[in-house]
């Protein structure tokens, strides 16, 4: 495989990744998902404004496009070429052309990158997402989709590194990084920060 394969592999991951599945989810609606609501392409944003089943196809859609992107062109590929992959898969959809360069937090679909690189793990550390909500819920949490959604992140990125190796953990964190760079107008709400 020469550099310029590498790239063009790359420049698809992002691509796919980049597939704007809230604004397909909202055709004939009349609603652009990026003005309603809290103006994120992505599930929540989407459950808000319109009905559960676009949501949850937006859900599955941007899971499915981390992992598609890796399934199609990561398999028998080295392991760190696999995680540049699912990092552009993640950029992708967090940086959409297709949405102008703007684009969801990127959650579902680092979930789908993780379900591909590190299965075990990611299933085991997922379950955490839907029992911090209810508990954030219950407990009247600024922020709780936030605060789940980081915190089981983090999770996984912690468990990766401790069971995938340095490496693993190392991309993982970096996909993290990406994440809680997107949550960042959520942070300053629950830190009280202009």
């Amino acid at each position: 495989m020469t550099f310029i394969t590498h790239a063009l592999e790359f420049l698809a991951c992002f691509a796919i990744g980049a597939i704007p599945f809230a604004k397909i989810a909202m055709w004939g609606t009349g609603i652009d998902i990026t003005r309603a609501g809290s103006g994120n392409p992505g599930y929540r944003n989407v459950s808000r404004v319109s009905t559960k089943p676009r949501a949850y196809f937006t859900l599955i859609g941007d899971m499915a496009k981390g992992f598609v992107a890796l399934m199609i062109f990561g398999a028998g590929e080295p392991q760190h070429l696999q995680w540049l992959m699912g990092v552009a898969a993640v950029m992708g959809h967090c940086w959409s052309p297709f949405l102008g360069w703007n684009g969801g937090k990127g959650a579902a679909t680092t979930a789908g990158v993780m379900l591909f690189l590190q299965p075990a793990v990611t299933a085991a550390v997922l379950p955490l997402y839907p029992l911090l909500r209810i508990v954030g819920s219950r407990k009247g949490w600024k922020q709780e989709g936030a605060i789940s959604t980081l915190t089981t992140m983090s999770v996984v990125a912690t468990a990766v590194f401790l069971t995938g190796g340095a490496a693993a953990g190392a991309f993982a964190f970096v996909i993290l990084a990406i994440v809680i760079v997107r949550h960042t107008p959520n942070l300053r709400e629950i830190f009280g920060v202009q």
